[in-house]
């Protein structure tokens, strides 16, 4: 009982006329109620009042109607959705009741706009005029004009977010009592005098507070974005040639291919894609062979390189084997055409992985001599007591057979559908009561661990499938083993988008669904397979079309990292704790009082990624904060930023998430989250059909003083918490008005395809990243040719544009000094005499994850030096960055950010000599040997602070080393 027995059988409705026949007796109670309205309305014609108190009676009549409308007119409704009979006071249903309200209400919002018009007319005579979009031009001045167009800029511009409705930007969620401005537009070609449309405003109004003397003015924002005297018809569909525009129409027709040699005959200028990306890991695998790292890190390389090379194949070498099967006539840098690639790249990926099975060999014997055995299952038996046996077979029975699901191969059981990944025993059986052959196939289930630990502090392992040969009397009793083993496939698992789809969140949940049976792309076999189970894994899952390869005795090295989770710290890395910024805990924790001071660069992983949670959750908490805009490309499986996004919604605030669906394997993941995000109110956006959006941004609005002041955060790197703890990427927090200017063009961009303009500080692709930066180059080569220093550093994930590469070329020719950075993929040729004899390319690969994009230019003098121009990127010189892909370049210009970034982390980059290696001009790579002065970039800045986040107390310390470039080899 929650109220007193005498009450407690009242009837729940509210409305004690329910059922009655008192049409008669009673007035109908809602209606009443918008007579009562209309009383409140009357007041506001009531000559005997004030203007403004009248002004105050239309208002409340406003509100008064808002507020029946979400209560009484609401629950009538939901009474008629649910065929509920009940009758009101009068004998009215409730469908004749809203249809009475509606016709009722009608008039009254009639009435108010026509009180509103002679009010606002009397208003004007006093002195007070509220302007419209049609009235603003001849009622200001042009002084006026110019103030109030820099507030629409700098206070209301920000926080808007223009959103395009197509199939990647589904219409929105709208609050209750949103306001919105939806228009019909038309792109208009580039040239001499073209009309610029302002962008619409969201709901609210600013009261002039400067004009002391005048009438004061009130701008509805609402109407400042109406386009007039524009030519174009507000009605006319933005269409173009009679199709949908999704891209700005001046890239219209960029060619999908991500092969940007295609047809080129430089055989002798690059080096190959994907052959440079076999490079790669095999340094990758190299790092496993690395004595100098812990044992157990050592195979967490092994396993990396496993797990590259399975992604390598589902999408690059499928690729290229549907170039193949499609008959495409498109040679590859080098000038190979896909079949002669193909040819190419298998042959070194059975060298890698004939080298993972040496590698993997040489561990297991370490591992077991510290005490880690993984048992095979011809070892089980000699390895294992009888009770550790006895736990073994029971596990077996009561964990792993109930999954299990042996399938017999003949007509009546045709061979089963292998996942991607998918792992699974074939066995030749004999039936011991006739003799009769039989072949067995068992599938691993997926969600099963691939290994098994049995209890004890000796760590001893045992893969599932090793588990099933071991016991495989007990899968198949009554018969004999006559041979086993072991296979992996491995599916084309890209996803292509197709332009004319209606439903972009549809598409990409039936496009995963799709991916899982794609076409068999590599057919994984266990060294020393009996001929006849080879030949029928061939002809049922490779055909012609797949590359079939024996691995060895493990499949899927990549499953490996499993092993690396054993709890032996004296086998890893010694744990490292990164920093969190000091100058942040000296404004208490205030991250918007710390940006707001100066700017801030933080390096991860050495300065923790929470800092970037806690500017989110900080900006969610504060009452001040009106807006949040946020891209997600990888955000992982934590929920920590999502949270963020969600709270902020929830907190009321105008939140905006960009979420990327196309982000490879990362695809289901972004749909769940954009799934939630939706459910919390929060505007969501899925960029463009056909371009990915990789810039790393978020931007928050927040009320100071009176004013909107924008704060910014640039990434080189994912909002995603865990690889934050390996990936070594700098975050950039700014609250200088260009570049939140420049940050809100950049999502409206996104959002509503509305193509930024004056630009004043960031360079997006594919707008004009990349022709910012062959002027960058071109301002090398000339100050090479007049005869002044001139040097290009660069640090990035890739190198493969040929237009960049071509430039560069040119530079060293005009005696640029040009040093690459490169982790993985370098199509350049260095150190080639009348080409590149001034271009040197090194990688770095070690405990971290390099991963950071940074530009930097001498400007006149040796490198480095302050009056550099520097730059940090979302972007790698690739064409799909420059071309298909939302990336940002953003010049650095606050002094201690720039020391830190260029004479701290790049010189950092260039003197390392412990995990250095050096391209040569063949296309081998070298490592670097650490001579008399060894140097490891990842250990200096695990044990240094940062000059941008160190804080006062440790500036004036000068506990900051000075790096030089002497250190270099």
């Amino acid at each position: 009982m929650t109220r007193p027995a005498h009450i407690a059988s009242l009837d729940h409705d509210d409305d004690p006329f329910a059922g009655s026949e008192g049409s008669d007796r009673y007035f109908n109670r809602e209606l009443s109620w918008l007579a009562f309205n209309r009383r409140v309305l009357e007041e506001a014609c009531n000559t005997a009042h004030p203007l403004l108190e009248r002004l105050r009676f239309l208002s409340i009549s406003g509100s008064n109607l808002d507020e029946f409308f979400m209560v009484r007119v609401a629950g009538l409704k939901g009474q008629q959705l649910q065929d509920v009979a009940r009758l009101s006071s009068d004998g009215l249903t409730s469908g004749q009741q809203l249809a009475a309200i509606v016709a009722e209400a009608d008039a009254l919002v009639t009435s108010q706009r026509d009180v509103w018009r002679d009010l606002r007319r009397q208003l004007a005579e006093t002195g007070i005029a509220v302007l419209s979009s049609r009235t603003i031009d001849e009622a200001l001045s042009a002084e006026d004009l110019h103030w109030l167009e820099t507030q629409f800029r700098e206070q209301l511009f920000p926080i808007l977010t223009p959103q395009a409705l197509d199939p990647a930007h589904p219409f929105p969620f709208m609050p209750n009592k949103g306001l919105a401005v939806m228009f019909d537009l038309v792109r208009m070609a580039r040239g001499p005098g073209r009309a610029h449309a302002r962008s619409p405003a969201a709901r609210g109004r600013f009261a002039r507070s400067s004009c002391a003397g005048r009438p004061q003015t009130l701008v509805d924002s609402a109407r400042t974005g109406h386009i007039g005297g524009s030519g174009v018809d507000p009605r006319s569909p933005t269409r173009i040639d009679g199709k949908p525009m999704t891209r700005p129409a001046h890239i219209a027709s960029l060619d999908h291919d991500d092969d940007p040699f295609a047809g080129s005959e430089g055989s002798d200028r690059y080096f190959n894609r994907e052959l440079s990306w076999l490079a790669f890991n095999r340094r990758v695998l190299e790092e496993a062979c690395n004595t100098a790292h812990p044992l157990l890190e050592r195979l967490r390389f092994l396993s990396i390189s496993g797990s590259n090379l399975d992604e390598f194949f589902m999408v690059r070498v499928a690729g290229l084997k549907g170039q193949q099967l499609q008959d495409v006539a498109r040679l590859s840098s080098d000038g190979l055409t896909s079949g002669q690639q193909l040819a190419a790249i298998v042959a070194e990926a059975d060298a890698l992985v004939t080298s993972q099975r040496d590698v993997w060999r040489d561990l297991r014997r370490q591992l077991a001599e510290t005490g880690i055995a993984v048992l095979s299952s011809r070892t089980i038996d000699e390895a294992l007591s009888a009770e550790d046996l006895h736990w073994l077979e029971t596990q077996f029975r009561e964990q792993l057979f109930p999954i299990l699901t042996p399938q017999a191969l003949d007509p009546a059981h045709p061979f089963p559908f292998m996942p991607n990944k998918g792992l699974a025993v074939m066995f030749d059986l004999v039936r011991i009561s006739d003799d009769q052959p039989i072949r067995e196939l068992v599938m691993i289930p997926a969600p099963m661990p691939r290994f098994l630990r049995l209890p004890g502090e000796k760590a001893r392992y045992v893969a599932v499938e090793s588990l099933v040969k071991r016991f495989a009397p007990l899968v198949f009793p009554g018969y004999r083993v006559i041979g086993g083993a072991e296979f992996r496939v491995l599916r084309d698992s890209d996803i292509e988008i197709e332009e004319e789809a209606e439903d972009l969140v549809r598409y990409f949940a039936n496009a995963i669904k799709r991916r899982r049976r794609g076409r068999v792309i590599r057919l994984e076999l266990e060294s020393g397979m009996p001929e006849g189970l080879g030949a029928v894994l061939r002809d049922e899952l490779g055909g012609s079309d797949a590359f079939v390869t024996e691995s060895g005795a493990f499949l899927g090295v990549g499953d490996l990292e499993a092993i690396v989770d054993e709890d032996r710290p004296d086998l890893k890395f010694t744990p490292f704790s990164p920093r969190f910024p000091e100058r942040i805990r000296e404004f208490g924790g205030d991250c918007f009082a710390a940006i707001s001071a100066k700017d801030i660069v933080v390096h991860h992983p050495y300065e923790t990624f929470d800092v970037v949670l806690a500017f989110l959750k900080q900006a969610a908490a504060d009452p001040d904060v009106v807006a949040i805009k946020q891209t997600l490309y990888r955000a992982g499986k934590q929920p920590a930023v999502i949270n963020a996004l969600i709270a902020a919604a929830e907190a009321g605030k105008s939140v905006t998430a960009v979420v990327e669906l196309k982000a490879r394997f990362d695809e289901e993941q972004n749909l769940l989250w954009a799934s939630a995000l939706e459910r919390a109110g929060v505007q969501v956006v899925y960029g463009f059909i056909d371009w990915k959006t990789h810039a790393k941004v978020s931007m928050v609005v927040r009320r100071e003083n009176g004013q909107y002041r924008t704060y910014c955060h640039f990434g080189t790197g994912n909002y995603h918490p865990i690889t934050a703890k390996v990936y070594t990427d700098l975050s950039f927090f700014t609250a200088d008005p260009r570049l939140g200017r420049d940050a809100a063009q950049m999502f409206n961009y996104i959002t509503g395809y509305v193509e930024p303009e004056n630009m004043a500080l960031i360079s997006l692709s594919p707008r004009d990243l990349r022709p910012r930066l062959m002027r960058l180059i071109d301002a090398e080569i000339a100050n090479a040719r007049e005869g002044k220093p001139a040097a290009i550093w660069a640090k990035m994930n890739s190198v493969v544009d040929p237009a960049v590469i071509e430039k560069l070329y040119e530079a060293s020719n005009a005696g640029v000094e040009i040093d690459l950075i490169i982790r993985g993929i370098c199509c350049l040729k260095p150190g080639v005499p009348g080409m590149s004899e001034n271009i040197r390319v090194k990688s770095v690969i070690g405990r971290f994850l390099e991963h950071s994009r940074i530009w930097a230019f001498g400007n006149g003098k040796a490198l480095p030096n302050d009056g550099a121009k520097l730059f940090m990127s979302s972007a790698d010189w690739m064409q799909r960055n420059f071309d298909r892909r939302i990336e940002y370049m953003l010049p650095i210009e606050n002094r201690t950010v720039h020391k830190q970034i260029l004479d701290q982390v790049m010189v950092a980059n260039l003197i390392d000599n412990e995990q250095s290696w050096d391209l040569q001009s063949d296309g081998s790579y070298v490592r670097v040997q650490p001579g008399e002065r060894p140097f490891n970039l990842h250990r200096y800045f695990m044990t240094n602070p940062s000059l941008s986040g160190r804080g006062a107390s440790l500036a004036a310390s000068g506990s900051v080393p000075k790096l030089s470039l002497r250190n270099r080899r």
